[in-house]
């Protein structure tokens, strides 16, 4: 095929409105980051498209939200079917759109989305409703929980098809309808998943995708006045600016954002199982993972040891063309998002940083196709401050940073010494310990020796500036519909 833009022929996207797929106006080019070619056009909605939308959910939501909960499940589980049908296919897509290798659209992202739709379609039949009798002035009380209306749900490029299924799934198994912007970078999956849902069973305007920029669909969601609760996966300083949209409406908020999480590394550690674990928690995904181990402070009698070992894991770690089956990483999501997370690596040589393996110490063995694709290789830095941008701030790229500390309440100052609390790892084989250093931690979620071990009930989210809210099992349940108190004089 030439290489000129005239004759390249793209996959153009379409909105999904009230059943329908609807082409755009105006286009986004959207890239593959493994080649840094535009391949896709995505629709560059706005306002119209976006009352449009709305208008299509509240028209569906009388009747959507009439329907039993088994009923509702069926549609879901029926959806989830047809995802894992077209596991393949969703997951070549993925890859493809995202950078990410295809091993892991294949084992992680797009199972995962089809469980999505499966597990919030079965929680949704077991959640019961509280009554309080009040005999002595003949009252019977009980709670009732309704849906909301229309959700709002946006979600984030790094886990697409995976992240906006964990909002939609909950919302409509909860009687709600929806309209949901996916990010413009990664869009392919999720309109390739419209065109699922009239097989599915999902009527028309109960699910409606509507695609583009932040600053242009996002802003008309986020501040219209009949989407009463929006969920947002993605920056802080983005969640800032969807609480200021949000706040004349009074919209109830899920903000999942940020995370600059450590791993707590102690003397008594299984070193086998911790870096293993930890090359894993620091660099998969391209390190691209809100819940990614940046910081990692171990216990200073065996840092040497651990840094040694763990440099050396790191550097088998192959970054290398998604559709290798060999590669554990892929590229990163934009030339821009690389540029960003190199500019960290030279801010950490500036600052007298040791970069143990990774950019600007390995060279990448990239085949010719992929020679302009956004790769990094896995980064090890030592030797940074505390204070130091590169440990404050999130980089969300391959990039991990490893210190030395000396006693428990020093590690779990500096642990907390962020602005964000979304994750931990508590390495240690004191099960008094790890209990212990757990409740001090402020993060979200912490796990000890382990990571990402999910149980889909619990609640998901962050403190501080990681996120306002919690999602997941009976909290997706709670945020996703309103409770209502009843008071029955008998």
């Amino acid at each position: 095929m030439s290489k000129t833009s005239e004759s390249r022929s793209y996959l153009v996207l379409e909105n999904y409105i009230g059943g329908k797929l609807v082409s755009c106006r105006s286009y986004i080019d959207s890239y593959d980051p493994s080649t840094g070619e535009v391949y896709c056009k995505v629709p560059d909605s706005g306002k119209e498209e976006v009352d449009a939308a709305v208008a299509a959910a509240k028209e569906a939501f009388p009747e959507w939200s009439a329907r039993s909960p088994d009923e509702r499940a069926k549609v879901l589980h029926k959806l989830a079917d047809l995802i894992e049908a077209n596991l393949e296919e969703f997951a070549q897509a993925e890859s493809k759109d995202q950078g990410k290798t295809i091993t892991a659209a294949r084992t992680v992202d797009i199972p995962r989305a089809a469980y999505n739709f499966r597990f919030f379609s079965t929680s949704m039949l077991h959640h019961t409703t509280d009554c309080s009798p009040m005999d002595h002035v003949g009252c019977l009380n009980y709670t009732i929980r309704c849906p909301v209306g229309v959700a709002g749900l946006i979600s984030p490029w790094n886990l697409p098809l995976y992240l906006l299924t964990w909002k939609i799934a909950p919302a409509i198994a909860a009687g709600n309808t929806v309209v949901a912007k996916p990010s413009e970078m990664t869009s392919v999956t999720a309109w390739m998943m419209c065109k699922l849902m009239q097989q599915a069973g999902v009527p028309p305007g109960v699910v409606n995708i509507v695609f583009g920029t932040g600053p242009r669909a996002g802003e008309a969601l986020v501040g219209h006045p009949e989407v009463p609760l929006i969920s947002f996966t993605g920056s802080t300083a983005t969640a800032q600016r969807i609480t200021e949209r949000s706040a004349p409406y009074c919209k109830k908020l899920s903000l999942e954002l940020g995370g600059k999480n450590p791993a707590i590394i102690f003397a008594d550690a299984d070193l086998d199982q911790c870096i293993e674990t930890t090359v894993r928690s620091s660099f998969s995904n391209q390190g691209e993972i809100c819940l990614c181990t940046s910081r990692i402070y171990v216990e200073r009698s065996i840092y040497s040891e651990f840094l040694e070992r763990f440099v050396a894991a790191a550097k088998k770690w192959k970054t290398g063309a998604p559709s290798d089956p060999s590669s554990k990483n892929g590229a990163l999501i934009s030339k821009e998002h690389l540029e960003k997370v190199r500019s960290y690596i030279a801010l950490a040589k500036s600052e007298g940083g040791k970069v143990h393996c990774g950019e600007g110490v390995d060279q990448l063995d990239l085949p010719e196709r992929n020679k302009s694709g956004y790769f990094m290789p896995t980064t090890v830095i030592s030797g940074m401050s505390d204070s130091s941008r590169v440990m404050q701030e999130e980089i969300f790229g391959p990039v991990t940073c490893v210190s030395p500390f000396d006693t428990e309440d020093e590690v779990v100052a500096r642990g907390n010494g962020v602005r964000y609390g979304l994750s931990a790892v508590v390495w240690s084989k004191d099960v008094g310990k790890v209990h212990r250093v757990a409740n001090r931690l402020q993060a979200g979620l912490v796990w000890t020796n382990c990571w990402l071990v999910r149980d889909l009930n619990l609640p998901f989210g962050g403190m501080k500036n990681s996120g306002v809210g919690r999602e997941g099992g009976k909290d997706s349940y709670h945020f996703f519909t309103e409770v209502k108190s009843v008071t029955i004089k008998h």
